[in-house]
């Protein structure tokens, strides 16, 4: 069975459009950086999961629209990467913290649904 998933982004920093922007409607999601998101995100998520995309710290939060889980959970390979705001030092490729699986867009709603409609 097919679980529906909540992610949260800043549309500053990576919006819906961002996502239908990409080669094939597709990009890792990355920078997960909470232990029980990461739980979750690795021990539970599968390929072929629904997603709901929620924009927050904006002027109005809203769940804008959908994407679908289009990988298994894979290492992030910012944790590795000095140069990256995701870099986590005590991470090693053997034994890697961080996870992220790769999403792909389905839709943009036509009417964000706001907190206040929820």
């Amino acid at each position: 069975m097919s679980k529906i998933w909540l992610l949260k982004t800043e549309p500053d920093t990576f919006s819906i459009e961002d996502l239908q922007a990409c080669p094939d409607g597709t990009s890792g999601w990355d920078g997960v950086r909470n232990y029980q998101a990461r739980n979750r995100l690795r021990d539970e998520m599968d390929n072929g999961d629904a997603v709901l995309i929620y924009h927050s710290s904006c002027a109005e939060p809203a769940i804008v629209g959908e994407a679908q889980v289009a990988s298994a959970p894979y290492p992030d390979p910012s944790q590795f990467d000095p140069d990256s705001t995701g870099y986590d030092p005590r991470s090693t490729p053997d034994t890697p913290r961080w996870y992220q699986v790769d999403i792909r867009f389905v839709c943009m709603y036509p009417q964000p649904l706001t907190l206040k409609t929820l």
